[in-house]
């Protein structure tokens, strides 16, 4: 077992959670007007805006949580453990997570959704 990967994957995770709740709690809090996803912005940003501004804002903490996953699983894989599979495995689930997100938070409209889901099956299909 790797101690330090194992500080370092607790310490990201920790970081993706309170990036989510201090983003919910001090930015968009004051954005949302109905439903989960924030989508007042005015005079400043429209909604479409806020939306994806969100999106993103979360989309930064799901990626924290894979990376995080990933340093956990190195910190207590045996040395002639072979990971690949399971390293492509959470980076599927991280990016279908993050096309999920997109696709919800902007109704569709933003093309990342589908970017995202592509390198997904890429991943998964390799």
């Amino acid at each position: 077992m790797n101690m330090l990967l194992m500080m370092a994957a607790g310490g990201l995770a920790l970081v993706g959670v309170a990036h989510s709740v201090l983003g919910e709690v001090m930015v968009f809090r004051t954005l949302r007007t109905r439903g989960m996803v924030p989508t007042a912005g005015h005079p400043v940003l429209r909604e479409w805006q806020v939306r994806i501004l969100w999106a993103t804002w979360h989309l930064a903490s799901i990626l924290g949580w894979a990376l995080s996953a990933l340093l956990w699983r190195l910190a207590n894989a045996p040395a002639d453990v072979d990971l690949r599979p399971w390293l492509a495995q959470v980076a599927v689930v991280a990016l279908l997570a993050s096309a999920l997100l997109v696709l919800g938070a902007t109704r569709g409209r933003h093309p990342a959704w589908a970017a995202l889901l592509a390198i997904a099956a890429l991943v998964a299909w390799h």
